[in-house]
Parts: structure tokens; sequence; C-alpha cells
């Protein structure tokens, strides 16, 4: 399973929610038409086997909520961060960039990680922000010797096409996969950060985010304070929130991704608030097959 915090396709019945967008929910469909029945006549038989098929697919996904989208508090712009990858003992994994770009009315966001090893990381989302965020596209690429196997993902809300090569490092063939999948208008893959960084004070939310098993799944993710931590702003003394980031999974879902040995990790969001909120840092999976790790921001320095 791969969760790029940093950053499937549910089963059921369909419904349409606005805009045309189709979501999912789980309801025993079989039962629609019978209520009339009449008690003195035998039941009909029904197979089985499509019963159980049906009953497993609805238990596999995530129970649907109401989408969640993230009102836009502070408009992003043109930015060029410098990041730094640890492990959680500390050592420095790999130097990145964080770049924001506004192109035709949306912002393209770009995150890269360059590691010691040769291994490559690197996210690209297109997001609008026209009174809530919403996400456009999504790309992510790693490759390398730092990731157990190396993986291009690719994701359009217009058309809701997905397409997912995996290469695993220990061998065997490449996988392809290839559908549709209807969003969410609160899905935020690659944006965690921003959303977290726009939410009120004290607030928290659950959104949705697309992981990939390699098949992509719907989930959920609850975003919740939880107490603070002390940073260092050059020699001034600050105080940083700490937001948690627990995926929800349902019930099959959870045995499947333990099973596979893709279970996702909480993750934290580190965020200095004020007149205008900073991002401090995140630590997590950049991808469920990757460990925890930290991301930080880092300044030039005159040499």
């Amino acid at each position: 399973m791969r969760i790029g915090i940093y950053g499937g396709a549910t089963l059921g019945i369909r419904s349409r929610g606005a805009g045309n967008a189709t979501y999912e929910s789980s309801s025993a469909a079989w039962l629609e038409g019978n209520s009339t029945m009449s008690l003195n006549r035998p039941l009909p038989r029904r197979p089985l086997v499509p019963g159980l098929i049906v009953l497993f697919a609805v238990m596999l996904c995530p129970w649907p909520i109401a989408a969640a989208s993230i009102p836009v508090r502070f408009a992003e712009g043109s930015i060029h961060g410098f990041l730094i990858l640890r492990s959680q003992e500390g050592k420095i994994l790999a130097q990145g960039d964080l770049l924001e770009v506004p192109r035709d009315g949306a912002i393209q966001k770009t995150t890269v990680f360059r590691f010691n090893d040769g291994s490559v990381f690197k996210e690209t989302v297109v997001f609008t922000q026209q009174g809530v965020y919403t996400l456009q596209s999504y790309r992510l690429e790693q490759r390398g010797p730092a990731f157990t196997e190396d993986v291009r993902i690719s994701l359009e809300r217009d058309t809701g096409k997905y397409r997912v090569e995996s290469q695993a490092h220990k061998g065997g063939p490449a996988k392809v996969f290839e559908g549709t999948l209807a969003l969410p208008p609160d899905v935020y893959n690659g944006m965690i950060p921003t959303i977290v960084k726009d939410l009120p004070k004290g607030a928290g939310e659950t959104v949705h985010f697309v992981v990939f098993t390699p098949e992509p799944k719907i989930i959920r993710i609850e975003i919740a304070p939880a107490g603070a931590l002390k940073v260092m702003v050059g020699e001034i003394p600050m105080t940083a929130v700490n937001y948690v980031l627990k995926p929800k999974l349902g019930p099959w879902l959870r045995i499947l991704v333990t099973v596979l040995g893709r279970v996702p990790q909480d993750g934290h969001v580190w965020i200095i608030e004020g007149d205008v909120p900073a991002l401090v840092g995140f630590e997590g999976q950049i991808y469920t097959t990757d460990p925890v790790w930290r991301v930080e921001l880092v300044s030039p320095k005159r040499s």
C-alpha cells in the first residue's frame, strides 16, 4: 500500500453528488424492491456466492463520510523552499526542494528529494484554491536503492484516470494498473502540510486520500492537534503545534494491507501558529513501503 502523505477505488452502491461526482456507499442493495413481498410465499432463492462477494467488497472499503474540503485562509503563491530528509535517528538521507509556481489559474507544487545513494523521489500536484483547496492532478515517481520498488503514478481529477507502474527491486515482472476513479472533492494527495497550515487554530478535520495497493483505494485521514513542540527560530524559542495524521482503514482493507506488509503509520505535521502560520516539518512515510522519515526546512548559510 502506498501513501505519500507528504506529500482506491471503492466498491458498493453509487450515488450522485455535487458536480455529478460519483460516491460510494455501502448498502444492502439486493433488498431494494422487496419490501412488499408476501410472507405467505416462500422467499426466492438467491445465489450465495455473489452476495458474499458484495459483502466482502463493502467491508474492504472504508466507510464513506461527508466531504470536508478545506477553505483557503492563506493562498499559496511562488515558493522555493529547501528541505532535508532525515531518518528517525537523525541521519541526513537526502537533500530536497519544495517548489510552488502559479500556472493557468492553479498552483503546481513539486517536492523533490535527491538521496545520498543516488535515489530520487519526485511528487507533483496541481491544485486550485478558489475558496477551497481542490486537487486537479497528481504525479509521483520514485526510483533507486533507497526504496523497495520503483514506482510511477499518475492521477487526474477531470477524467478520473489513473496509471500505476511498479517494479520491485527483488525481481519479478513489472506491474501496470490502469482505470478510472471517482474522486471526492476533498482528496489531498501531496497537499497535507498545505491544508494543515490553513486549519483554524485548535481545529482538526477529516479528509480523503488515495492510496495505492498498488491499485488505488480511497481512505480517510483524521487530522487532529495533539500537544506542542518547542522549536528554535534562530536564537528565538517558539512553540509549534503537533498535528497527528491518522489513516483510517475499513476492517478488511486493514487485514489486506497487514498481510501485504503495507500498513500506513501515523504521521505528524508541526505548525507555528500566528497571524500567518508557518510549516516547521513533517514526519511519516512519504510512501507506505518506505520507513518513517522526517522532512525539515533549512535555510541557506553563507560559507
